[in-house]
Order: structure tokens, then sequence, then C-alpha cells
């Protein structure tokens, strides 16, 4: 137990700058609260507890403002930074050294029973307020971008932005197991700008055009207007 909660410390600690002791880790990173009730709480719900792990996973979620189904897996070094608002579903399945921001939530579609919640592979990142909707896969060293909503598989090193989440980058960079996870969800590629831009030039492109040929059509008539004369 002790093991596991100094895994789940380093872990704020390789990717929170803000962590500045351990004291302080753990008086204030609702994160590590909600993570550590979450494995007791688990731990009930494998045991059949079911009531009394329900319970422990809402007084978690009161005070720290994450909800974790005690049903959830969680593998080692989840580091959930704020994590106000983060909500994770009955039969997700979380790798390790997974990063989540505010607002994620690992949700699913429809009543249907049984398996109906995301799989997440290792050292992915969710940033803030990003969705994945349903009972699929999202491979190793994914990145999904803020606010994203992602209703489909995500294959291994890929980059995934929008509404619904589209792959824009995939290889590009691999995150191996011994390196640190890749938490600069700042700097993910913007496919609709892209678009707008390609748009812009093309119209730019087309009104040069335009005014080459204006200028063409008014040189041919002052020559003809010259003949004339």
């Amino acid at each position: 137990m002790f093991g596991r909660i100094k895994k789940e410390i380093n872990a704020i600690f390789e990717r929170d700058p803000a962590a500045k002791s351990v004291l302080e880790v753990l008086l204030c990173y609702p994160g590590l609260h909600a993570i550590l009730m979450h494995r007791v709480a688990h731990a009930l719900h494998r045991k059949g507890f079911i009531v009394l792990a329900r319970f422990i996973s809402q007084v978690s979620r009161f005070l720290t403002g994450i909800e974790i189904h005690p049903g959830a897996k969680i593998g080692e070094g989840l580091f959930i930074d704020h994590g106000s608002g983060v909500v994770i579903g009955e039969t997700a399945e979380i790798g390790d050294n997974v990063t989540i921001y505010q607002g994620v939530t690992l949700g699913g579609t429809g009543k249907e029973k049984g398996k109906r919640h995301p799989t997440i592979g290792n050292n992915v990142v969710i940033s803030s307020g990003a969705k994945v909707l349903g009972s699929f896969s999202v491979g190793d060293n994914v990145k999904i971008g803020a606010g994203s909503v992602v209703l489909k598989p995500v294959p291994p090193n890929c980059t995934v932005v929008g509404v619904p989440g589209r792959i824009v980058i995939q290889d590009g960079q691999k995150v191996g197991s011994a390196y640190p996870p890749d938490l600069r969800h700042d700097q993910l590629p913007d496919p609709i700008a892209d678009m707008l831009g390609q748009m812009q030039n093309e119209i730019d492109r087309l009104k040069q055009k335009v005014n080459e040929l204006e200028r063409e059509c008014c040189q041919l008539k002052a020559k003809a207007e010259g003949a004339k004369e």
C-alpha cells in the first residue's frame, strides 16, 4: 500500500512543477485524495460491498470534485491535475502513467449493460474538458486535445483534436515507455485553422488573378481605342 502511495506521489512531482514538498502533495492535491479513496472503494467493490463502495466514492466526490465509480480499473501513476469535474465511469479502464486534467469525462453512451466505457492505454494525456465516450480503446502514448470529443478507437502514438475527435498526428513523435509523458497539450495542431488558412490563401490567389485579368482588359481596351483614333 505504501509503495503504491509513493508511486502516486512521485507521479505528481514528475508532472507538476508546482509541487514543492511531500507534505504539500499529501494535504493539497485532490487528485491524489480521489485516487487513494478510489483504491479503497474499488477493493470493497470487488469483494461485493457495493453500497459501501459507492458511498465512499460519493464522499470522495463531495470532498474533491472528482467522481470515480468504484468499479473503474486504474493503473499506477495516474495524475489528475486540479481535477474538478472529472468523471470516470464504472467500466472504464486506465493504464499506467496517465494524466487527466480538469473537466474530463470517461463516459458511456446509451443504456447498454456490460462494458460501456473506454479503455485508456499507458502514457496517455487527456486535456481539459475532453470527453471520451463509448466502449473502445485509446492506445498508448496518445494525446487528446482540450475540449475534444472522442467517439471511436484511437491507435497508439496519435494526437486527437476537435469535435468529433480527429487524429491529426500519428507516429510523428513516438513516446517510449522509458520517457516521461509528453504534457505539452498546449501545442496541438488546429485542423480548422489550417483549413481556413488554406482557403484564405486560395482567395488571395484568385484576387490576384482577377486583378491581373482586369489590368490586361484595360490595356487591350486602351489599345483598341488608340487604334480607332
